[in-house]
């Protein structure tokens, strides 16, 4: 099974970007959610159930335009592709007010 690595920087399918901060319980049914962050517009935080985070999407998918295997990919940024569609400033705002 795939891991998540925190404080990387994961695309998802649809082509956003974002900010894995964190790994986190539900206090109710022990779930994992994953605490994630956009690296666009405000800067907003979202949760995702650690299976949907991970799982497999269909490459076919009209809305897929990454043509990625999975909902949310690992960035490499020292790839010069996606290094230059990252907004860096965003980036560097939302590392410096992770508080974890």
């Amino acid at each position: 099974m795939r891991k998540i690595e925190l404080n990387r920087i994961y695309r998802h399918f649809k082509g956003n970007y974002y900010y894995v901060k964190e790994i986190a319980l539900s206090s109710e049914t022990l779930e994992e959610y994953v605490v994630y962050q956009a690296l666009y517009d405000d800067n907003k935080i979202y949760i995702r159930k650690l299976d949907m985070f991970l799982e497999n999407i269909d490459q076919a998918r009209e809305d897929n335009i990454t043509n990625q295997q999975f909902r949310f990919e690992l960035v490499d940024l020292s790839a010069g592709n996606s290094k230059s569609r990252v907004k860096k400033q965003n980036i560097r705002e939302v590392i410096k007010n992770d508080r974890y």
